[in-house]
């Protein structure tokens, strides 16, 4: 059996942002990191605990942020007049297709 791969814990880490949580990116790259870590198959139960355990915290940290970004693109979004205006984030607002035809 090879060495377990060391991914740092959510809690470990420090931004400027929320103290003790990652940025985005950070987040992001670190679940990828558990992700790969967990399909391995070499760790024993209780570090495949932790690891799930650590991502459901980043994945949640990414959620919120994620929500928080949403909120700010809603109130910062103007009208054709130039008048600030917020607006619910929609995937027909980003040019795609929901309807048919």
């Amino acid at each position: 059996m090879g060495t377990v791969p060391r991914v740092p814990r959510a809690d470990q880490a420090s931004n400027g942002g929320k103290a003790g949580a990652p940025s985005f990116e950070e987040a992001i790259q670190r679940l990828e990191a558990i992700v790969e870590s967990m399909e391995s198959g070499d760790l024993p139960l209780e570090s495949l605990l932790q690891q799930f355990e650590d991502g459901s915290r980043l994945l949640r940290s990414c959620h919120e942020r994620l929500a928080d970004a949403e909120l700010k693109i809603q109130r910062l979004e103007k009208d054709l007049s130039g008048n600030v205006v917020a607006r619910p984030f929609e995937d027909d607002a980003l040019g795609t297709d929901t309807g048919t035809t």
